[in-house]
């Protein structure tokens, strides 16, 4: 198509904009190209298939969250209390449910290698959210910039080398709340932190449900014992018979949560490398994938059935306060 008075689009003239000449080549071409692509419905599909591929791609960028700078350098979250030494091997990050707990265990701590990041209320379900919309939560935001580790694929080559602790432990409630803050921590690391798990960073710190007080019993001085859950109550209390302690001598006591604790017990309990119990994440016996196809059964948004199915299957099996 000769054009005697083109017009061209913005100041560098990337494009044609002459009405006469669009509408002369779309007179030619779009009887034609409708004629194939009738005759040709797969090469049709095909290129729609690309061209809202392409769209969503735009979109995508568009939305895309970037971790918050400050000069050049990802800035701390103001909420971490962070340890004074650097030695990745001693160095531990508490991820706290709420800030009650988050103060006793920023009292009870040990400054020089334990840190602590209180989180608010249930992190956000992120088994289907897109790696680049993640900066968009802010407590995940404050995670990935305070473990200095940015979100990734199984199969992406990440830079662990800013790593900044040896140990990530999840710290949540012996309660059922506390187990589903602890699962939605688990599919934010097992989904976009493979890696950490992987290398064996991630661990789950495991509170005591039960405070026994015992009297002093012969040579044995009284003592406060700790239980982990109804098996441990029910073991702690035998051997406390066995020890010739009368019925009902002892005190119980039941933590509703560690803000319950003061930062001495906190401690004693579930912070001190010598009487805590923590629980390495491992992927088990399961292989990746077969993890993964379990993993959106419990955690995908259009599974609804298949735990629906699982809790008719099992729910028998669960012993549960709620």
């Amino acid at each position: 198509a000769k054009v005697l008075d083109p017009q061209f689009q913005g100041q560098i003239k990337e494009r044609l904009n002459s009405r006469d000449a669009v509408r002369l080549v779309s007179g030619y071409v779009r009887p034609a190209l409708e004629l194939w692509l009738n005759q040709h419905v797969d090469y049709g599909k095909r290129l729609a298939e690309l061209a809202i591929k392409a769209a969503q791609t735009r979109q995508r960028a568009g939305q895309k969250v970037e971790k918050r700078k400050g000069s050049g350098v990802a800035v701390l979250p103001g909420k971490l209390t962070d340890c004074e030494s650097r030695d990745l091997a001693d160095n531990e990050v508490f991820l706290v449910e709420g800030d009650s707990a988050g103060g006793s265990a920023k009292m009870g701590r040990d400054k020089e290698t334990q840190a602590v990041l209180p989180l608010r209320g249930k992190v956000l379900n992120t088994w289907e959210v897109e790696r680049d919309r993640l900066f968009a939560n802010t407590e995940i935001h404050d995670i990935s910039v305070a473990i200095g580790v940015d979100p990734h694929g199984p199969a992406d080559e990440v830079d662990l080398s800013g790593l900044r602790y040896g140990k990530i432990c999840i710290l949540s409630d012996a309660d059922v709340d506390g187990s589903h803050i602890q699962v939605l921590l688990l599919t934010l690391f097992f989904r976009h932190f493979p890696k950490l798990i992987d290398a064996g960073h991630v661990y789950v710190a495991r509170p005591p449900l039960y405070r026994v007080d015992a009297p002093a019993r012969g040579k044995k001085p009284a003592a406060k014992m700790y239980a982990l859950d109804d098996g441990e109550l029910t073991a702690t209390l035998d051997k406390l018979r066995k020890d010739g302690v009368s019925e009902g001598k002892w005190t119980i006591g039941r933590f509703k949560g560690l803000g319950e604790m003061n930062a001495e017990q906190l401690w004693e309990t579930t912070l001190n490398p010598d009487t805590r119990r923590l629980l390495p994440v491992r992927l088990g016996r399961f292989d990746f994938s077969q993890t993964t196809d379990e993993m959106t059964k419990l955690m995908g948004k259009g599974e609804a059935a298949s735990r629906r199915e699982l809790m008719e299957l099992h729910g028998d099996a669960v012993e549960i306060d709620i």
